[in-house]
């Protein structure tokens, strides 16, 4: 079970299937936290490189078995946590995670993994004080996908599971797994539910609102660098009356 957060800072994550648009989110997110002077560190999945090489290679090869591909995600995670994460979160900064221990949780099950085993694998781990998980329609998501790449990769379809021998298919039928696993994780670990369907304004207005939700009275170290609001920001920051 993750442990609670007792460090000084506030660790917050975004989850969801690809397509979600938690990405963008929470890109926007650290941009309008930092205008604040506030002190972010932003994580992201499956970054390290510490196994970047050997991750590149599995795939390229197709060598993983769903075991071995969640050992390497989790080796990816502890590597991060250990160097970056932790040691932010204990000077007291705002920690953003595009994906954390939920998406092995989701994926790894999904692919067939242990619940507990993989569970355990992140024990050591805080909750987080703030969990987003964007829900969106499936169709809509490969819809996002299919018309900002040219495809949908092998292990993102989940074709090492032998779902169908159509890629698409196959990648429709590993993410109901993958959102059938997030769903029965937001009551448990009490997730903000956001609508990934509605527009990009709309969204951030609720981000923030749970942000800044977890952030009334707290005092976390601060940014010394001043940062300019970029013409995004603007545009957001705009919806939201704030200009």
């Amino acid at each position: 079970m993750l442990k609670l957060n007792t460090s000084k800072g506030k660790l917050i994550v975004v989850e969801g299937i690809d397509g979600s648009g938690k990405s963008t989110q929470i890109d926007l997110l650290t941009k309008w936290l930092r205008t604040q002077g506030k002190l972010v560190y932003f994580s992201e999945w499956n970054s390290s490189p510490l196994v970047k090489s050997t991750t590149r290679l599995g795939k390229q090869e197709k060598m993983f078995t769903p075991t071995s591909f969640s050992l390497l995600q989790a080796t990816d995670f502890v590597h991060r946590w250990e160097n970056h994460i932790l040691p932010m979160l204990k000077v007291g900064a705002i920690v953003l995670a595009d994906r954390y221990a939920f998406t092995a949780y989701a994926r790894d099950v999904a692919r067939g993994v242990d619940p507990e085993w993989v569970r355990n694998l992140y024990s050591f781990a805080l909750m987080p004080d703030l969990v987003m998980y964007f829900r969106i329609p499936l169709d809509t998501a490969v819809e996002r996908i299919l018309s900002s790449r040219a495809k949908i990769k092998y292990y993102e379809a989940g074709m090492d599971l032998g779902l169908s021998k159509d890629k698409l298919t196959s990648f429709r039928m590993f993410q109901k797994k993958v959102i059938q696993q997030y769903e029965r994780m937001v009551p448990e670990f009490n997730f903000v539910v956001i609508d990934g369907a509605t527009s990009v304004e709309k969204q951030q207005k609720e981000v923030r609102a749970a942000v800044k939700g977890i952030l009334g009275g707290w005092i976390g170290q601060h940014d010394t660098i001043p940062v300019k609001k970029k013409p995004l920001h603007r545009i957001v920051a705009k919806v939201e009356g704030e200009e």
